[in-house]
């Protein structure tokens, strides 16, 4: 009877480490579009669209910050848990509303 060479041992901390990394750098880039919202919704007047935009961009980082930190908490054991359902709907529809916001912004507006 032959023995059969033992399976390579998996390091659980890399993809955890990984998965981190990658919230934050969304995290940052969400940031980065916000202060370029900020900074066209300041060069419009005060009633354009790119104002309601940066404000309504600014509302959904708060609250993907808080998503972001809560599913980096839930990743700090050695075999974190799978990401809750309501966690990566709320990312993913934040994401998207930021891209859309983004296109209004960055849309040149119609002259009067």
């Amino acid at each position: 009877m032959s023995r059969r060479p033992p399976a390579p041992v998996r390091d659980p901390a890399a993809q955890p480490e990984r998965t981190h990394m990658a919230w934050r750098r969304t995290s940052l880039t969400f940031a980065l579009v916000v202060v370029l919202a900020g900074r066209k919704a300041v060069q419009g007047d005060a009633v354009s669209p790119a104002v309601a935009a940066f404000a309504l961009c600014g509302l959904l980082w708060v609250a993907f910050l808080v998503v972001t930190h809560r599913r980096i908490r839930e990743l700090r054991p050695a075999r974190p848990a799978a990401p809750r359902p309501h966690t990566m709907i709320a990312s993913a529809v934040a994401v998207v509303a930021v891209a859309l916001l983004g296109v209004v912004v960055v849309w040149p507006a119609t002259p009067a």
